[in-house]
């Protein structure tokens, strides 16, 4: 029995060194586009066709607006009573 509690550890800690690696290199890369759009947002030419795509990126992902009674009942809060 022990052992399945090692390896069961050894999994995690594998798991975990591999979600760390991708984390960092998500990091990295969400860097280099920051640093991209700033480069992009000093240059004259591509300054405003860059800002209009950034502001299309922006509203269609979760930035975009969503009314306070759509995120309610998608999370049940109609369905149940309140309790304080």
């Amino acid at each position: 029995m022990k052992s399945n509690i090692e390896n069961s550890q050894s999994y995690l800690a594998e798991e975990f060194c591999h979600k760390e690696k991708q984390v960092i290199q998500e990091s990295k890369i969400a860097v280099l586009k920051v640093q991209s759009w700033q480069f992009a947002s000093k240059t004259p030419g591509i300054r405003h066709t860059y800002l209009e795509e950034a502001a299309k990126m922006v509203s269609k992902s979760l930035l975009s607006f969503v009314p306070n009674s759509f995120v309610l009942s998608e999370e049940g809060f109609y369905l149940r009573t309140i309790e304080n």
